[in-house]
Parts: C-alpha cells; sequence; structure tokens
C-alpha cells in the first residue's frame, strides 16, 4: 500500500511538472538538430509516435474525418508526439495531385486538417512527399506521367534520373511546402507542427545497387527543399539497408541490398537525421522469433552506433511492427518485440546516444477494419501493447526535460 501511495504521488508530480513544462511538447517551435540530438527551444527532445499514413486520405471524407480527430487525442493522452504520415497521393483513386502540378482542393484541405488537429492536440507530423511503392501512386505513377508526356522509360527506378520526373517531384514539394492552411492560415513551410520532411517512403533502386543513382536524386532533392524551406528538419524516408560506401557494414543487412546506402546517403548536407525501419518477420522470415530479435537488436545497435560515430546525427526508428499474420504469432510475441526496440531506444537516450525515437507501424482507429494489415494497433483492443508504448512514451519524454522530472518518471515506471 506504501508503494501504491509512493507511485501515485509521483504519478501527480509528473503531471503537474509536465503541465508547467508543456512548451518542451507544444509544437510551438521548430525542431532542430544539435549534433546528434534533436532540440526544440533550445532543450533536448526524444519523442515516442507512430505511422498513421491514412490521416489525410481519411480526413478527406466528411463521414470519416472524425477518426482523425480521434487518433490524435489518443496520441497526446499517451504520451505520442511524433507522428508520420503521407502528404502524397499520386492518381487513382481520392487523389491530391490528379495529375502534375493539377491539385485536388478537397484532399489538400484535409490535409489542412490533419495538420491543424495535430497542432491542436500537441503533437508534431513527419511529411512523407511521394512513395516508393505503387500505393497511393508513387515512383511509378510519376513515371507513368512523363510517358505520357512523350518520354521513353523503361524502368520506375527512371523516377530517380529522368529530368522530366524529376521536375514533377520538384513542382510537387514546392506546391506541398507552400501552401498556405486554409484553416490555421499558416504557410506548411513556416508551420513548426510539422518536425520534417521526408524525401520518400523506403526509396530504392535496384537497378543501380552501387548507389550512387539514389545518392544524386537525394542530394539533388535535399538541396531543392531546402532552397525553399530553411525551417524544417529533412530525411531520406530510409530503411536503413548499408551499400558500397563501407561495404563491410553490409553484414547487418538482411542478405541482400536495394540500391541504398545508410552511410553515405545519410552523409549529404541536406539530410538533417537518419532514420531506419524494422521489419525482421518480412526481412529474415526463415528465422524463428528468438533469431529475428536477435538480427534485431544487432540491426539497430549497429545503426545507433554509426549515426553517433560516423554520421554525427540523430537517429529515429520510424517505422518498426511484427505481423499477427505471421505463423505462431502471439500478442505477447509482439509485446517482447516492442519492448526490445524501445528498450534499445531509451538505452541509447539515456546514455547521451544518437537514437532519440521510434515510430511503430501502425496506429488505426477503431471501425477502420479495411485498413488492417496484420500490424495494426488499435489501442482499445490491445492492452498490454498499449500499456508497452505508454510506458516508453514517459520514460524517454523525461529525458529531454528537467532533473525533477525525470527522477519523478523513473519513479513512476519502477515496478511496486
Amino acid at each position: 500500500m506504501m508503494m501504491m501511495k509512493k507511485k501515485t504521488l509521483c504519478s501527480v508530480l509528473l503531471f503537474v511538472l509536465l503541465v508547467f513544462h508543456g512548451s518542451a511538447y507544444s509544437p510551438s517551435s521548430f525542431a532542430k538538430t544539435r549534433g546528434t540530438h534533436f532540440v526544440i527551444d533550445d532543450r533536448p527532445f526524444y519523442s515516442n509516435g507512430f505511422n498513421s499514413y491514412w490521416l489525410m486520405y481519411t480526413a478527406a471524407d466528411p463521414a470519416e474525418k472524425d477518426k482523425v480527430s480521434s487518433a490524435l487525442e489518443q496520441a497526446s493522452t499517451l504520451g505520442l508526439r511524433v507522428i508520420r504520415t503521407w502528404a502524397f497521393s499520386d492518381g487513382g483513386y481520392r487523389p491530391l495531385q490528379y495529375s502534375p502540378g493539377v491539385y485536388n482542393e478537397n484532399m489538400f484541405k484535409a490535409l489542412d486538417f490533419v495538420i491543424s488537429e495535430a497542432k491542436k492536440y500537441g503533437v508534431h507530423l513527419i511529411l512523407s512527399l511521394v512513395n516508393n511503392w505503387e500505393g497511393f501512386g508513387g515512383k511509378k505513377q510519376y513515371v507513368q506521367w512523363a510517358r505520357d508526356k512523350g518520354q521513353y522509360l523503361g524502368s520506375e527506378d527512371d523516377f530517380f534520373r529522368n529530368e522530366v520526373v524529376k521536375q514533377f517531384y520538384k513542382n510537387h514539394v514546392n506546391t506541398v511546402l507552400t501552401r498556405v492552411n486554409t484553416i490555421t492560415g499558416v504557410a506548411y513551410k513556416d508551420d513548426p507542427t510539422v518536425f520534417a520532411w521526408e524525401l520518400m517512403n523506403e526509396p530504392r533502386c535496384q537497378s543501380d545497387l552501387s548507389g550512387r543513382t539514389l545518392q544524386s536524386w537525394i542530394t539533388e532533392m535535399a538541396a531543392h527543399l531546402k532552397s525553399t524551406d530553411r525551417n524544417h528538419m529533412v530525411e531520406v524516408g530510409m530503411e536503413g539497408f548499408y551499400g558500397e560506401s563501407m561495404p563491410e557494414r553490409k553484414k547487418y543487412n538482411p542478405g541482400y541490398e536495394v540500391g541504398t546506402d545508410f552511410i553515405a546517403n545519410n552523409q549529404v548536407p541536406g539530410i538533417d537525421f537518419a532514420t531506419i525501419h524494422a521489419y525482421p518477420d518480412q526481412w529474415v522470415p526463415g528465422s524463428n522469433d528468438d533469431g529475428q530479435l536477435a538480427f534485431l537488436r544487432s540491426w539497430i545497435q549497429s545503426h545507433i552506433q554509426d549515426a553517433g560515430s560516423i554520421l554525427g546525427k540523430p537517429l529515429m526508428v520510424t517505422e518498426f511492427g511484427k505481423s499477427s499474420r505471421q505463423a505462431g504469432y502471439t500478442v505477447s510475441k509482439r509485446d517482447a518485440f516492442y519492448a526490445t526496440i524501445y528498450d534499445a531506444i531509451y538505452a541509447s537516450a539515456k546514455a547521451g546516444g544518437p537514437c532519440a525515437g521510434g515510430l511503430f507501424w501502425q496506429l488505426l482507429a477503431q471501425g477502420m477494419d479495411s485498413f488492417r494489415d496484420g500490424y495494426e494497433i488499435i489501442f482499445a483492443e490491445s492492452p498490454s501493447t498499449t500499456s508497452i508504448i505508454s510506458r516508453q512514451s514517459h520514460r524517454i519524454s523525461s529525458l529531454g526535460v528537467p532533473k525533477a522530472l525525470e527522477e519523478a518518471a523513473e519513479m513512476e515506471n519502477m515496478e511496486p
């Protein structure tokens, strides 16, 4: 009973201190990097978060947009401070961009709503600008648009090489960054609710495993984005596969390459921080759960080491998950997977290392059954996983606030 009273008092103290220190969590000033750390208002910023690629798409439906508000409100309540989502939908059904330079105002207003709701609930957004994959258009749609203009292109990877396609992408970047939010009246490039821009979701160029094609594209596009927006950070959107710049590091890859180079790509001057994804159930499917966790630990630690000692930039795990559709899946195995990632992130952050946050894939609101992919988390359905997520939110966010807060958070997280 005494332990419970002590823990309750710590909870109250933590809550009060967080309220009075709220500016550390509010997207009222731009997130920056300082060495291997993120800072906001000159204070270190550590965060927990998630992916919800569907926010703009769902906000465009008046009957469904309340799910966006619900997800962001739940995020805020659980201390989840960074959310990654799409700022693209190219061609196809309910597009943001009907064709190159031709935009759907209703979809743009939906993105306005997402950003305004994020600001309302005190969370930041990482906004991705195009997809490597076919979902929501992606590089395949861009290449087809160029073919429609008379370009003779033989590969989707011409997205990274063809000047017409590259100009389509640059124009999209300009349109999104200079968009003035119809709800807040603030241009996206001037809104600190945006944590960072992502050049592309999971870029791959398997027609050039040397990595030179992607290196050139990243260098060009990061510089272009920075020429329009000096306020925000930029990251590539990488999964983290190693390449030719340090071939000895390729031993950490899951047995294949995709034309990316974690070291060289993230050394581009316009890239502010590094990202990795983690899907051992996809990448090493022949391995058992213990083998997948062993790969996971090695994968994360190698990138933490390289972000600190070679890149000198922060690192964020911007996607991870364990699918309920894999044979032998149990909730306890997913919880162990989440705990492994969270412990690695927290250990790095607490020791002053470069890893400053993780974003699980993916959060859904209730009633979104058609969006289920096996990786989804619905808080009301997942009490044990939600508890692990919430604990990580509190302990990692406490690292960026005064000592009294950190001590209260540590006591709050102690087992009775």
